[in-house]
């Protein structure tokens, strides 16, 4: 059985040889999708150019937009019933988003499916729900230290069954079209940053579960984009993002995050520099969540 018509959006920035290599891993799947939307966010290289040779239907934004602005300008394009979100640096590995596509097409949920690093390990890509009382215990006791089943619920992306998470990385997301649209699916005025836990927690809200699917896997190399711009100076930005995700939820919630951020760097940190390892990286994050912190008292005052 063939799985429904389906469209793939991807969003370019400066990004042509991962484009490359998603394209050509289009062919494993036995079904390709009917549609292939890559909109171009301010690229500088020649993946534009790239992409409308391959055949796809290519949208140009003129600017670096963002990630959410990116995938709404492309989600505008698509009339098939589902709709699969995969950025560049995704390859898929075998025809495994079809199943993705065929369960997505049946019920309201987003879909995701496991995201391998290039040397085939899980990536941390899905979440358990942040600002919870839960969230301190891995943030105060090393993960590594817990027993497995208790392991597995902080880190669901571990799992071998499918199951519910609370958020998942964007990497890859199928969803039915109409339902992306009417979550939004992302905030245009959010540059960078946590959009997909975002759209997560509002899919929550509306009783929208996110699944995670991990007989399905695909890799992903991850910041191919981001990194090379931004370097450590995200740090702050990332920061500031998730305390405004998380203040939608409520103030509780918010301090609750907080927290677990806090604790979990700090603890880093101590542990990093105890065995003479660094922790440069957590205290810079530390220090990053209190700038952010501070903005937020001072705003919330003005």
């Amino acid at each position: 059985m063939s799985a429904p018509d389906f469209a793939i959006v991807t969003v370019a920035h400066n990004s042509e040889a991962d484009l490359a290599r998603l394209l050509d891993s289009l062919t494993r799947l036995e079904h390709p999708p009917r549609r292939v939307v890559v909109v171009d966010s301010g690229s500088s290289d020649s993946g534009a150019e790239l992409a409308a040779a391959r055949g796809a239907e290519l949208v140009d934004l003129g600017a670096n937009r963002g990630f959410g602005a990116g995938c709404n300008a492309g989600l505008e394009r698509v009339s098939e019933p589902v709709t699969a979100l995969v950025n560049p640096d995704v390859e898929l590995l075998d025809t495994g988003l079809e199943a993705l596509v065929s369960e997505a097409a049946g019920r309201d949920a987003l879909i995701v499916p496991r995201l391998l690093n290039r040397d085939g390990t899980p990536q941390d890509s899905a979440h358990p729900p942040p600002g919870t009382l839960d969230g301190l215990v891995p943030a105060l006791l090393p993960r590594t230290l817990l027993p497995g089943p208790l392991r597995r619920r902080y880190e669901p992306w571990r799992s071998p069954q499918p199951r519910r998470v609370g958020w998942a990385v964007a990497a890859c997301m199928v969803a039915r079209t109409a339902l992306l649209r009417g979550l939004g699916p992302f905030d245009p005025n959010a540059f960078l940053f946590y959009e997909d836990m975002e759209l997560c927690l509002r899919a929550a809200r509306s009783g929208i579960p996110t699944l995670l699917r991990p007989e399905v896997s695909v890799r992903h190399l991850g910041g191919t984009s981001v990194r090379p711009t931004l370097g450590d100076a995200d740090l702050e930005l990332r920061a500031r993002r998730r305390r405004e995700v998380l203040a939608v939820e409520g103030r509780r919630a918010l301090a609750l995050d907080d927290a677990a951020q806090w604790l979990t760097f700090a603890t880093r940190a101590a542990a990093r520099r105890a065995l003479r390892r660094g922790g440069e990286r957590e205290r810079a994050q530390l220090a990053a969540l209190r700038s952010a912190r501070a903005a937020g008292t001072a705003r919330d005052a003005s």
